[in-house]
């Protein structure tokens, strides 16, 4: 059983840290210019996030542990697009039409082809592990940075969420395969991370 104390807040700093590129500061201030974008951009990740995790349980079902930790995550994620979806109305925004996440595809794009069942599935968690962390950065300088003390506040428990929900993932992966094999891979992954956010613009209105 992964223990509950491993996941959430205390881990926030070690994520900041796996991350081989820091997100530009900038990124922020493009952010609160362009609010509905963001906020309509979070409530798709979240909707993503929880069809990341149902794809998992429907594709790996004799993993026992894995269905275990995720089935309480899908219901969170969904939990989190809807309080998105609340801010966005709360603000007399409106939920724009979801954007081609080119941050996803080019990860996607890493994603090993072929292959056993296992390597799939380790591949699986490392990717949603990273875009978790990726997440959590970016939440961290919204909670930091933007000048609306409310959303200050709103972005901090979605920090604290991502951070727990990375290390879950990490944790799936190391409890399924070898730590070795673990670790070289998602060296692979952080590296090719790395280049990928060096490629994209800047831009304010999508999350990652």
């Amino acid at each position: 059983m992964i223990k509950s104390e491993e996941k959430g807040e205390k881990n926030v700093p070690f994520i900041m840290l796996g991350l081989k590129l820091p997100t530009d500061p900038r990124w922020v201030n493009l952010a609160e210019i362009s609010l509905e974008d963001i906020l309509t951009d979070h409530a798709y990740c979240e909707q993503k996030a929880a069809v990341s995790c149902i794809s998992l349980i429907q594709g790996f079902p004799d993993k026992k542990e894995l269905v275990r930790e995720l089935s309480p995550i899908v219901t969170e994620e969904w939990g989190h697009f809807r309080m998105v979806l609340a801010e966005i109305e709360r603000r007399q925004f409106n939920l724009g039409t979801q954007r081609k996440d080119l941050y996803v595809n080019q990860l996607l794009a890493f994603q090993q082809k072929g292959g056993s069942r296992e390597d799939r599935l380790l591949d699986k968690l490392l990717f949603c592990g990273l875009i978790e962390a990726r997440s959590c950065e970016r939440f961290r300088l919204l909670h930091e940075y933007l000048t609306d003390p409310y959303l200050k506040e709103f972005y901090y428990k979605f920090m604290v969420s991502e951070a727990g929900h990375y290390v879950l993932f990490l944790d799936l992966a190391r409890l399924y395969f070898p730590q070795d094999k673990v670790k070289t891979r998602w060296e692979s992954y952080l590296k090719e991370e790395a280049a990928i956010m060096q490629r994209l613009e800047l831009s304010g209105n999508r999350l990652h």
